[in-house]
């Protein structure tokens, strides 16, 4: 019996990095997940990989930022999975610039990913969560539900060039503390994990950034190599973290050994502070 047996798990941007390497984990803890990547193809990879594993996974492909996608990924998992039992918010990248270079355009992309899309996916989840819990508890079932979104150290203490994603992963903050507060009635656990350097495409150090797509924006990532070299110098672990290192604290905040944790910012940094 895994950590998760039983459980249905939505589990945003898990086609590629950290959350592919969640939604990995959670299948081999027994958990039943839905994919979502922004490209399809990606997403069944990591679908294909985990039910050829001996897991169940599905997909929901397309863009958390679109109004009416969070319907569908909610109803992907309680149509196709039988339920829904975790929301990891996970979905997200950077497009960076110094304030006064920063265009509207790149301030409201990293708010409409990284508050916006969960603020939506939580509240297509609301009827299915408040209706489910009511039952549950009329007929004495204890049964916690878990919502994880994914921060950064840029939302905690802000990081230079980043004002948009900064604002964008400290809104995810409120909004766990806020949700914490909303559904602690229908025994629902809202946490988040703020993450330093954590070795993905999008943090790859490179002094020639890598293009990449979004809903028609062409768009950098990645990050310099002295600048990852001075990260790795200032953690005090020396290294960036692997995705499967970033996966194992949402296992703890997804399981039922954090049931009495909610309202939390868990730093999964390497002890390196901003």
């Amino acid at each position: 019996m895994g950590l998760l047996e039983g459980k249905k798990a939505i589990i945003t941007g898990s086609g590629r990095g950290v959350g592919k390497a969640i939604a990995t984990l959670f299948a081999g803890q027994g958990a039943s997940v839905v994919i979502n990547d922004l490209d399809a193809e990606p997403a069944q990879e990591t679908a294909d990989e985990i039910n050829k594993s001996g897991g169940k996974a599905v997909i929901c492909a397309g863009s958390v930022t679109d109004v009416e996608f969070p319907e569908k990924l909610v109803n992907t998992a309680i149509n196709d999975l039988g339920g829904l039992d975790i929301i990891v918010n996970n979905a997200g990248y950077t497009w960076d610039a110094v304030v006064q270079n920063q265009t509207d355009e790149q301030w409201y992309a990293m708010i409409d990913v990284h508050a916006t899309a969960p603020f939506r996916i939580i509240r297509a989840a609301a009827k299915y969560i408040k209706d489910t819990a009511k039952k549950e508890q009329a007929e004495g079932i204890i049964n916690n539900r878990k919502i994880i979104n994914i921060t950064s150290l840029a939302g905690v203490g802000g990081n230079a060039g980043q004002i948009n994603y900064s604002a964008g992963k400290a809104a995810m903050i409120g909004i766990t503390k806020t949700m914490a507060k909303e559904w602690g009635r229908y025994n629902v656990n809202v946490n988040a994990v703020a993450y330093g350097a954590i070795g993905t495409r999008l943090t790859q150090a490179t002094d020639e950034k890598e293009i990449i797509e979004v809903q028609g924006k062409k768009i950098g990532i990645g990050v310099p190599k002295s600048f990852m070299q001075g990260m790795k110098m200032l953690c005090p672990l020396g290294r960036v973290g692997t995705p499967e290192e970033a996966a194992g604290p949402v296992l703890f905040l997804a399981s039922p050994l954090s049931n009495y944790v909610s309202s939390e910012v868990l730093i999964v940094s390497g002890g390196l502070v901003l």
